[in-house]
C-alpha cells in the first residue's frame, strides 16, 4: 500500500539510521552489487532484505564469464577451495549430437565460468556489500513506497520487521530508492510499474540430487526437451556443484502453447527417467524439493526509472533472452545504477540531479537493447517447434557455427580487435532496433 509523506505521521519504532543517501530493497545479486558499489563511491546505503540468511533462491547456479567478471571487480576471493566450483565450458546436446564448447578467450572477460549455489552466493554478495560499508538490515519487509505528497516522487519506504514475534512498522527515508525486489517486485507496481505483455517470459524448475557426475567440469545443456510428442521451446540442464552433487533443471519459455499448461514439475521428472540410470537422478537421490520460478527477460518491466525509484536485476527484467541467465546482469545493472546515483546526488540541485538519474534506462539501453531486442526474435522463432528441430539437427553437426552460435546466446564478445564471430554479432547488436 502507498504511503505519502504527510499523512504517515510520526513513525512507530524509529531507529537512528533509518535515513540514508540510498535505499536498495533486496539483497540479491543485482541489489547487494549496486550496495557494492554505491558503498564503495562514499554514498551512505541502506540495504534491506525481507528473508534472513542463508536462504535459498530458484536458479541453475551456473555462473558464467560475464558473472565471474562482475565478481572479480568487486575484488570477491574465488578460490575453489572455497567453494567456488570451475567450468571450462558448456556441453550441448540435441539432434542426436554432443559437443563441447570451452568458453571464449576474450580481452574482455575471463575464459571460466563457476558454480555456486543461491544458497549462499547471495549472501556472500550481501556480506562484500557489508564490508564495503553498506548497512544491512535482514528481516525486514518492504511494505511499499513513501511518496511526497506534492510531486507524487519516491522519498523512502515503508517496512515491517518482525522480532521475536513482535511486529514493528519502520519508514526509512532516502534521497533515491532501488527497486531490486525480484520478479514480482512489490514496489514497482505500487507505483504503476507492471510487467509488459510485449516482452518474453520464462519459467524454470530445478532440483538437487547426490551424483556420481557432481565433478563435471562443463555446464550441460539439453536442447531436445520433448513433452511426449511435442517438442518445447526451452532446455535442461545439469550442473555439477562439485559437492557430491548436481543441479538439475529445465526452463521453458512463453512462446509455446504448452507455456501454462503444463506440469513443470512432472516433465522435470519424465525428463529425467530418459538419463542413464548410473547417474543417480532418481527420486530416492533428491536432496531438496523441487521449485520453481519465473524467468522476467528483455526489459519486462519499463521505465527502468520513474519518481525517484530505479530498477534493477530481475525487478527490471534483466534476464537474457537467448540463454536465460540473470545474475551476471543483475550485478551489471547494479553497477551502472550505483554509477548513476552516484553522479546524480553530486549535482548541486535535485533539477540536475534528476537529469543524471533520467539518464539511467538509456544507459541501460545502450548495454543491452540491441542484444535483447535479437533475443527477442530469437525466442519468437524458437517457439515454432520445426524450426528449433531443423536448427537442432543442421546446427549441432557444425562446431564452428555453435561456436558462433555460443558467443552470441551467453553474449560473450570483444568490443575491439575481436574475431570475425565478434564483429558480426556486435553489428548485429548495433543494427538491432532498440524501443523504450
Amino acid at each position: 500500500m502507498t504511503q505519502h509523506g504527510s499523512s504517515t505521521g510520526p513513525p512507530r519504532a524509529r531507529r537512528t539510521g533509518d535515513d540514508a543517501d540510498v535505499i536498495v530493497v533486496g539483497a540479491g545479486p543485482g541489489g547487494s552489487s549496486a550496495a557494492y558499489h554505491l558503498a564503495r563511491a562514499g554514498l551512505d546505503v541502506l540495504l534491506l532484505e525481507k528473508s534472513t540468511f542463508p536462504r535459498e533462491k530458484v536458479c541453475g547456479d551456473g555462473l558464467t564469464p560475464r558473472a565471474v567478471k562482475q565478481l572479480v571487480g568487486m575484488g570477491i576471493p574465488l578460490d575453489p577451495g572455497d567453494g567456488w566450483f570451475p567450468n571450462k565450458g558448456i556441453r550441448i546436446i540435441g539432434g542426436g549430437v554432443r559437443i563441447e564448447l570451452d568458453w571464449p578467450e576474450l580481452s574482455s572477460y575471463p575464459g571460466f565460468g563457476l558454480v555456486r549455489t543461491r544458497l549462499d552466493f547471495d549472501e556472500i554478495l550481501a556480506r562484500h556489500a557489508q564490508k564495503a560499508g553498506a548497512r544491512l538490515l535482514e528481516g525486514v519487509n518492504v511494505t511499499g513506497p513513501l511518496r511526497d505528497d506534492r510531486t507524487g516522487r519516491v522519498i523512502g519506504v515503508t517496512a515491517r520487521e518482525t522480532v521475536d514475534g513482535e511486529t514493528a512498522e519502520h519508514i526509512f527515508r532516502g534521497r533515491v530508492v532501488i527497486a531490486a525486489d525480484g520478479n514480482s517486485s512489490r514496489l514497482s507496481v505500487a507505483m504503476g510499474l507492471r510487467k509488459r505483455d510485449d516482452r518474453p517470459l520464462g519459467v524454470a524448475v530445478r532440483t538437487y540430487y547426490t551424483s556420481p557426475r557432481h565433478d563435471d567440469d562443463y555446464l550441460e545443456s539439453w536442447l531436445d526437451l520433448w513433452d511426449g510428442d511435442r517438442l518445447l521451446p526451452g532446455y535442461g540442464w545439469i550442473f555439477g556443484m562439485g559437492d557430491g552433487t548436481s543441479n538439475v533443471g529445465l526452463g521453458l519459455l512463453n512462446t509455446s502453447a504448452a507455456f501454462g499448461n503444463t506440469d513443470y514439475r512432472a516433465l522435470l521428472k519424465r525428463w529425467l527417467r530418459s538419463m542413464p540410470e548410473e547417474w543417480g537422478y532418481v527420486e530416492e537421490n533428491r536432496t531438496e524439493p523441487v521449485r520453481g520460478a519465473a524467468l522476467p527477460m528483455g526489459f519486462n518491466r519499463t521505465p527502468h526509472y520513474h519518481r525517484g525509484l530505479l530498477l534493477a536485476g530481475d525487478a527490471a527484467g534483466m534476464v537474457n533472452p537467448f540463454n536465460g541467465e540473470g545474475i551476471a546482469y543483475a550485478m551489471e545493472s547494479g553497477e551502472i545504477l550505483a554509477r548513476t546515483i552516484a553522479q546524480a546526488l553530486a549535482r548541486p540541485t535535485r533539477e540536475q540531479a534528476e537529469r543524471v538519474l533520467h539518464g539511467y534506462p538509456q544507459a541501460l539501453r545502450d548495454a543491452y537493447g540491441g542484444y535483447y531486442a535479437l533475443g527477442r526474435v530469437f525466442v519468437q522463432l524458437i517457439g515454432h517447434p520445426q524450426l528449433m528441430r531443423f536448427a537442432t539437427r543442421h546446427g549441432m553437426s557444425r562446431p564452428a557455427l555453435m561456436r558462433f552460435a555460443l558467443k552470441l546466446l551467453a553474449n560473450l564478445t570483444d568490443p575491439r580487435d575481436g574475431d570475425a564471430a565478434d564483429r558480426l554479432i556486435n553489428g548485429m547488436t548495433r543494427l538491432a532496433p532498440n524501443p523504450r
